[in-house]
């Protein structure tokens, strides 16, 4: 068994040996705890016949953990610098590409059928970079992508609103956004000790596994999102209020508003917060009609 990269001393070796700083701009934080790395990859209930696609392996630390647990593992780095670094580190294992590209670019449903092909069982298994997570998250789910879903670590702020049940503070677009397509929980909280350099934040891993079905049917997926936004404009607000601000000359189609809440059986006086992805669902299509593309 090889040593594992993710030790406090085998980290600070390889960052001497190759002068590497850390950018903040790219929100570098590498994890150097070997059991916090072996508890996300078990949280992915990966096998040998698995695939597994990471982003910003840094310099190879869940790579190595994924290479032992997974068929293959495909991992996404934005930093030219770190190439010569994880070809080094990962040199013992044959099973890892390394794709030199900033993941919110790149066609990841290409990339998984060169690299993938005849594996069934695919997870997205990494590290965010705290200030992309939610670009990240938003377009591998948009991307429709085939795999069973993610075991990600994020800052756990926003952890916690992607997870939000309806009627919490933390509840909002983002978590109805993210809920649409895959059930959200979090799997563990991670303390700041474990990174180097150390975060300003507490993180968390959360675990989205991919519903078969949309949890509501609705006649139009981004205006169903269009409406979420809205409605969580400004949390104090009614939904009312907030739909006749958001919705495009919601303020001179009152009626129609009041109308579709009346149709979803929804008070105007209730806030965004109180709504089920459910109810935005019947709502949307009630408000479709009037507000949808181009009316």
């Amino acid at each position: 068994m090889n040593k594992d990269i993710a030790t406090p001393i085998r980290t600070k070796e390889i960052l001497n040996k190759y002068g590497f700083s850390f950018k903040k701009s790219l929100g570098q934080n590498f994890l150097i705890d070997p059991n916090i790395l072996r508890n996300i990859v078990s949280h992915a209930d990966l096998t040998d016949e698995s695939g597994a696609i990471e982003v910003g392996p840094g310099i190879g630390a869940l790579t190595e953990h994924l290479a032992r647990a997974a068929k293959k593992v495909v991992s996404f780095e934005i930093d030219q610098r770190l190439l010569p670094v994880l070809e080094d580190t990962l040199s013992p294992y044959d099973n890892v590409k390394i794709v030199h590209s900033d993941i919110l670019k790149a066609d990841v449903k290409k990339v998984i059928e060169e690299e993938m092909p005849g594996i069934e069982d695919i997870m997205v298994v990494a590290n965010l970079p705290y200030y992309v997570t939610t670009p990240i998250l938003l377009k591998l789910l948009n991307d429709r992508l085939p795999i069973r879903g993610f075991v990600v670590m994020m800052q756990k702020e926003v952890a916690d609103r992607i997870t939000a049940k309806p009627g919490t503070k933390e509840y909002g677009s983002l978590s109805i956004a993210i809920q649409y397509y895959v059930t959200a929980e979090v799997a563990m909280v991670v303390p700041k000790t474990v990174f180097m350099p150390q975060p300003n934040v507490d993180s968390a891993v959360i675990r989205l596994i991919k519903h078969s079905e949309p949890p509501v049917k609705v006649l139009n997926e981004d205006f169903l999102f269009e409406v979420t936004r809205a409605s969580f404009a400004q949390r104090r607000k009614t939904i009312l209020n907030n739909l006749q601000s958001g919705l495009t000359s919601g303020k001179e189609k009152k009626e129609l508003i009041l109308e579709a809440l009346e149709k979803a059986g929804v008070e105007p006086s209730r806030r965004g917060e109180t709504l089920s992805i459910q109810e935005f669902g019947v709502l949307a299509d009630a408000l479709y009609p009037h507000f949808g593309k181009g009316k």
